[in-house]
């Protein structure tokens, strides 16, 4: 059975509230109990971390090399775009990541265009919504 860590960063847990026209009214919880519905379905264990903090973020990264966890699905939010130290962490593990944002970065503010961690996934998914998440984990 795949293992599949679905991690996400700042801002996340507030689905549902922060900027509903832009990200929807589907709160975190409806996100897992998504994902949890799609991976049952696959055969897919998932595992599910969110932090707003980056040092927790790298900390799991690194915690998911020693649980041997197939691939990562990663929505970083903000730090996509200032983190050095998520990208380093990718890297250092080598478990297959797929980088996920619920709207379409490239067509927002100019700072969105840029991604640190790119580099260190096999795919990006952008723009596509929450079920931009299920997209990952096909990918996986």
């Amino acid at each position: 059975m795949k293992k599949i860590l679905v991690l996400n960063g700042p801002n996340l847990n507030m689905l549902g509230i922060r900027e509903p026209e832009m990200y929807g009214r589907t709160t975190y919880a409806d996100l897992v109990k998504m994902i949890l519905g799609y991976a049952e379905e696959k055969g897919i264990e998932v595992i599910f971390y969110q932090s707003n903090h980056e040092g927790a973020l790298v900390d799991r990264i690194q915690e998911a090399y020693y649980e041997k966890v197939d691939g990562i699905v990663f929505n970083p939010g903000a730090y996509t775009h200032t983190s050095v130290a998520l990208l380093d962490a990718l890297k250092a593990v080598q478990i297959p990541c797929v980088e996920v944002h619920i709207t379409d970065v490239d067509g927002r503010e100019e700072f969105r265009k840029v991604s640190y961690i790119r580099s260190a996934c096999v795919a990006t998914i952008s723009g596509h919504g929450l079920g931009g998440y299920l997209e990952a984990i096909e990918k996986l």
